[in-house]
């Protein structure tokens, strides 16, 4: 008796459907490298230097509390 193996199609499923199939799939190498190329390609190449003062980790850190807020409400 034959047993045939479905490769997923990883560039059909949304990042939300990759990412469940990674955790539930940790040993699979080709599911995470598609799951880490695709947010690799789609994060922001956009950098930012150290915060070198108290301030200017304050205002870091005001930031990221506001992106955090704005990502709850979509």
């Amino acid at each position: 008796m034959e047993v045939f193996v479905i490769e997923p199609d990883f560039s059909s499923m949304t990042k939300i459907e990759l990412r469940a199939y990674v955790i539930a799939h940790p040993n699979d190498k080709a599911a995470f490298h598609a799951f880490v190329d695709r947010f690799t390609s789609e994060a922001s190449t956009e950098t930012f230097d150290i915060p070198k003062t108290h301030s200017e980790v304050e205002e870091v850190e005001i930031l990221i509390r506001k992106k955090l807020e704005q990502l709850k409400t979509k």
